[in-house]
């Protein structure tokens, strides 16, 4: 067997195999990553989701969020490697998804068990009142997004800079990393703390490491043991032919 056919069968055998996602994944989807070559950082000043500066400068905060998040993300759509990862959590195979991504693509391809590590830009919350709201529901393209209950200043729900990751989303994926037999990285450097240790949780609980990134990361030499050196959607259109 070569090696996806040998990482086919090892899902397949896995009690709880999970997915471990970065920003890699999302790329294909016309959403770019952070850093590296046409990172939004080599354009963008990431002041302006410092929890601080979001506080002090909210309308300059949101005009740029708007530009750096809301316009590529919110026409995104998922891609190939997405959806076969829906597609393997609905056939009971892959177990769920932690994700570093805030971009909701996982679940718009159907998958339901999903850690969003870093939250999310699909809901809003209130910073007086602490009201939740889907960002479809509200008008962001106003200077300064307000609660509609105590008009207080709406921020999104992703962590920014000098915020903690919210402690629900931590234990669940901290639960899930050692509960895992396989875990598949897929899109990540692995130099972003906490999440970067997260792998190697899973691996010191005796998972098998199967990684798929275009560039080798912190996890290749290691603790992954199967390095697939391609795009992610190349991969998983090849691995749902065996699975």
């Amino acid at each position: 067997m070569n090696n996806i056919e040998i990482v086919a069968d090892l899902i397949k055998k896995s009690k709880y195999a999970i997915g471990f996602t970065g920003a890699g994944i999302s790329v294909e989807s016309g959403i770019p990553p952070f850093t590296g070559a046409g990172g939004l950082w080599n354009k963008y000043d990431p002041k302006f989701i410092e929890l601080s500066f979001f506080y002090s400068n909210p309308k300059k905060s949101w005009e740029e969020m708007r530009k750096i998040f809301f316009n590529s993300m919110g026409t995104a759509k998922p891609n190939k490697a997405h959806q076969v990862l829906g597609d393997l959590e609905k056939k009971g195979i892959i177990k769920g998804i932690i994700t570093q991504n805030i971009d909701g693509l996982h679940q718009a391809a159907g998958s339901k068990n999903v850690v969003e590590f870093h939250g999310t830009i699909n809901t809003l919350a209130c910073i007086d009142c602490g009201l939740r709201y889907k960002t479809s529901e509200i008008d962001i393209s106003k200077d300064i997004p307000r609660c509609p209950s105590c008009n207080g200043i709406l921020k999104p729900d992703f962590v920014f800079y000098g915020e903690g990751i919210n402690k629900n989303n931590y234990d669940k994926a901290t639960n899930m990393a050692i509960k895992a037999d396989l875990v598949i990285i897929v899109g990540t450097a692995g130099q972003v703390m906490p999440a970067c240790y997260l792998p190697f949780t899973s691996q010191r609980y005796g998972a098998k490491i199967v990684e798929v990134n275009t560039l080798e990361s912190a996890y290749t030499d290691q603790i992954t043991d199967y390095f697939f050196q391609t795009k992610a959607t190349e991969f998983f259109g090849e691995l749902e032919k065996h699975l």
